[in-house]
């Protein structure tokens, strides 16, 4: 009788400690997750409480020689020459998103005159090394050499397997310099980028705390180094500092504004982060009289492969909010798309459905014009409108997808979203520097209404353009990317 009596205080113990070391691992679990450690890594002391925001902003473009574009005067700020000076401020770390690799074009023989800004800034990022500044990249280019070479350098490199991840592509496209400069567009980091292709962007300088929320988005992809999944649970490290419902408070040039960062696909939008469709849906809500969008391509359709099968159908939430603006708001709409050798058939059939919304309608003003410059045949990106933004009366999104459903569906992408409050001086503000730079390109030769007939099936015969671009163009109509 007295056996059992002792053996019972005992087990009782031995389930205590149990009991007691699972508490503890589970707390210390809790606390890596859920750490609240800033990721500043303290650098300069800089947290959300003192970070600062009273910024500077640059808008960035690298306009081809080949493109002949009345400038009206106002001061055109290359993207080479802003990469350039970002570098040349940095003291202590370089963190860039880019999937494309190829600024020194060792794959084109000969090489071109016009990649020498590309190798500029190839060597201006070895010599990081020398001057201690760290330089962190992020990309999916396993095979790029140039990666190889700054890795040899002492550049930390973290791969992202998008396919495994979400089945899409990493187009992010971005820089952070000392987690207080920011760069932010269209450019990859290719020679194309600095010489042959129109591209936009923008330098955000001493806007530590903006950079501090794009650092949390650096973070999601550098933590998802070599892996095959997205964790279901994520440090408070990388959660969304701003969003389309409490945006930081700045100013940008000594102008009152808001802003904040929007990440794609769902899958990659940490805790509180805005989804890039919800902030263009935001802006274009919130416009009053125009909206202008400037983009590479332009398809409502998203494509999703399922056990084998390709399965098309119709993505409705931008295509629609552009429509409810034009008929329903009487909001002046332009739609500038490229016309190059990899655009869709069918984007010219949303184009027309698009224009056809105002044909009788007195205060409706929907306009589609394409941007092109004469294609070589053996170069199809010479003069490419490479853009991904828009602008309205009081915001700009800017960002790094073409509008194409599939886009936002399954690839890495980042927006910035700034809205200028009243009481800005006219024409001095980012917002007007963006407006002018689309009536600029809107205006010019480049850009053309695209017409014509449709046969008795409804599908289009024949497109008239200008004489000089007819025959050059007419070969690519029907040619599926």
């Amino acid at each position: 009788m007295a056996g059992p009596t002792t053996q019972e205080p005992l087990k009782t113990q031995q389930k205590c400690i149990a009991i007691f070391a699972l508490v503890c691992c589970f707390a210390v679990l809790l606390a890596l997750i859920f750490s609240s450690v800033e990721i500043w890594d303290d650098e300069d002391g800089i947290t959300e409480e003192n970070c600062s925001r009273n910024c500077q902003i640059v808008l960035v473009e690298n306009i081809p020689d080949e493109l002949s574009l009345h400038m009206d005067g106002r001061l055109h700020f290359p993207l080479s020459a802003g990469f350039h000076l970002l570098l040349d401020q940095a003291k202590h770390s370089v963190e860039v998103v880019s999937s494309v690799w190829d600024l020194n074009s060792w794959d084109v023989e000969p090489i071109p005159s016009n990649a020498k800004q590309g190798q500029l800034l190839f060597q201006q990022l070895l010599s990081l090394k020398s001057r201690g500044v760290k330089l962190k990249i992020a990309s999916t280019n396993t095979n790029s050499s140039e990666l190889k070479v700054l890795q040899e350098h002492h550049a930390e490199i973290h791969f992202l397997n998008m396919k495994a991840l979400t089945r899409g592509g990493l187009h992010s496209s971005f820089w952070i310099v000392d987690r207080k400069h920011i760069y932010i567009g269209s450019a990859d980091m290719d020679w194309r980028s600095l010489s042959k292709r129109k591209e936009l962007g923008v330098l955000v300088y001493n806007c530590s705390c903006l950079a501090l929320d794009l650092h949390r988005v650096f973070l999601y992809y550098w933590q998802l180094h070599d892996k095959d999944y997205i964790p279901s649970i994520w440090s408070k490290r990388v959660t969304a500092l701003y969003g389309k419902q409490d945006a930081l408070e700045l100013q940008l040039n000594a102008t009152p504004a808001t802003a904040y960062l929007s990440t794609s696909p769902e899958i990659f939008c940490s805790k509180d982060r805005t989804r890039d469709v919800e902030a263009i849906y935001q802006v274009i809500q919130n416009a009053k009289t125009f909206i202008y969008i400037s983009v590479t391509d332009y398809l409502p359709l998203v494509k999703r492969s399922f056990r084998g099968t390709s399965v098309t159908r119709y993505w409705s939430p931008i295509d629609e909010v552009i429509r409810e603006a034009a008929v329903l708001r009487g909001i002046r709409v332009r739609l500038l798309i490229s016309f190059w050798k990899k655009t869709h058939p069918l984007t010219f059939n949303f184009v027309t459905s698009l224009k056809s919304l105002c044909m009788q309608l007195h205060n409706c003003s929907l306009d589609v014009r394409f941007f092109s410059q004469k294609e070589q045949k053996d170069d199809f990106q010479l003069g490419l409108n490479h853009n991904k933004y828009m602008v309205t009366d009081n915001a700009i999104y800017l960002g790094n997808h073409d509008w194409v459903g599939s886009d936002f569906a399954v690839n890495a992408g980042v927006g910035l979203v700034v809205k200028m409050k009243g009481g800005e001086d006219e024409g001095k503000t980012v917002l007007d520097h963006i407006k002018a730079a689309f009536e600029r390109d809107w205006n010019s030769r480049y850009a053309k209404s695209l017409q014509g007939s449709k046969d008795q099936q409804g599908k289009y015969k024949h497109m008239k353009w200008p004489k000089d671009q007819r025959e050059t163009k007419k070969e690519n109509y029907w040619k599926n990317p």
